[in-house]
């Protein structure tokens, strides 16, 4: 195998497959990176068996050539080396020689790399998908919607299942649900598909696999085509392809948990209410338990306190634009209110109890796309 290629183009391909290698893993094949030389260019792939990326360099484009390909080849590198020395490298190019044996060169500049290979016949293939359920998305509001829900994910391995979030889609909607069982997020978008009915329930995520997905992914309006199987799904760009698999287990049933009336709701600014959190949890964090206390007064106020027995007390009055219903007191965990508020993308929300013990509802204002669900906090 031998190519030259452009540094930066390299550097950017290798950082993004190099997500997907585990330093854990019990297959030492797959602490490496592969690479694959052939007349089109070079294609680079990562896997930990829960997520696989392969990323495509192609020789060259309309206006720029990446890639010289003078012999092709492939060969496995190590990349908790190979993605540390194609980064420091001081060159335009690099180029890569692989001899018998799997000894690889690297040379850029003045600088050469000698380094030991591993068997490319020995990595695993990455799975073919039939595209019986595919749809599309821009990779903003992918990204968005992930960012909107994985933080709700559980981080226990008590229940597997909830350590993902949950796909449904229904008539060109797409559903995102993640619940740790004492907070759930949801998120509603429309989807582009061209199948006649694309009807898909209990597909779940990994959260980590979401993570990872999110810093590849751009803001920009570029399609995402999604490809789902019984076991895996493939979310494929332009020139990467990204496979995660899914979790087992069945999903819990969240639409009965969503209280559809209120017995007190208020409207507020986000930013004062997350303000507000904030600092409540300055002495509520001491107390290990971020528990905060909020209660309704006369007008459209609302009193905001939190206390710890060894630091003190704090209290807060917020004036809502709305506020109506019964009076209420009620404690829940700030930390998880914050959470949702920093996802928020409105300046105002709702929030509809139903209860002092009840769990109740945070939605913002100006859409009905995304909803939070909390459980409130017994403080007796």
């Amino acid at each position: 195998m031998h190519f030259i290629i452009h540094k930066d183009k390299f550097v950017y391909s290798v950082q993004h497959v190099n997500k997907a290698v585990s330093s854990r893993t019990t297959i030492p094949i797959l602490t490496g990176i592969k690479i694959d030389a052939a007349r089109d260019g070079v294609t680079l792939t990562g896997s930990d068996s829960d997520i696989s990326i392969e990323s495509f360099i192609p020789a060259a484009d309309e206006e720029t050539e990446y890639v010289d390909v003078k012999e092709e080849g492939s060969i496995v590198l190590s990349a908790k080396f190979f993605a540390e020395i194609v980064r420091k490298l001081p060159g335009d190019t690099v180029e890569i020689i692989v001899q018998d044996q799997f000894a690889a060169t690297l040379r850029s500049a003045s600088v050469v790399f000698n380094l030991n290979g591993l068997d490319p016949e020995e990595y695993p293939r990455l799975p073919n998908l039939a595209e019986d359920n595919i749809f599309k998305l821009p990779q903003n509001l992918l990204k968005d919607m992930i960012k909107q829900t994985v933080f709700a994910v559980s981080t226990q391995e008590t229940r597997p299942v909830l350590t993902g979030v949950n796909l449904e889609a229904e008539r060109a909607e797409l559903i995102c649900t993640a619940t740790d069982s004492h907070r759930l997020a949801m998120r509603k978008a429309g989807i582009e598909t061209s199948l006649e009915e694309l009807a898909l329930s209990n597909i779940v995520i990994p959260g980590k696999s979401l993570s990872e997905l999110n810093k590849i992914l751009e803001d920009s309006e570029e399609q995402v085509e999604i490809i789902v199987t019984d076991t895996q799904i493939l979310f494929k760009f332009q020139y990467l392809l990204f496979f995660s698999r899914l979790l087992d287990g069945k999903y819990p049933i969240t639409k009965n948990m969503i209280p559809n009336q209120a017995k007190t709701t208020i409207v507020l600014s986000t930013k004062d209410l997350l303000h507000s959190l904030e600092r409540a949890l300055l002495l509520s964090r001491e107390a290990k338990n971020n528990v905060i206390n909020l209660k309704t007064l006369d007008g459209t106020e609302i009193e905001v306190n939190s206390v710890s027995a060894e630091v003190g007390k704090v209290t807060e009055k917020i004036t809502c634009n709305e506020l109506e219903g019964e009076e209420l007191r009620i404690s829940f965990n700030g930390k998880n209110i914050m959470d949702a508020l920093k996802v928020i993308d409105s300046e105002t929300v709702r929030i509809m109890f139903t209860g002092a013990m009840s769990p109740f509802v945070l939605r913002p204002t100006d859409h009905d796309q995304m909803l939070h669900l909390f459980s409130p906090v017994r403080t007796y």
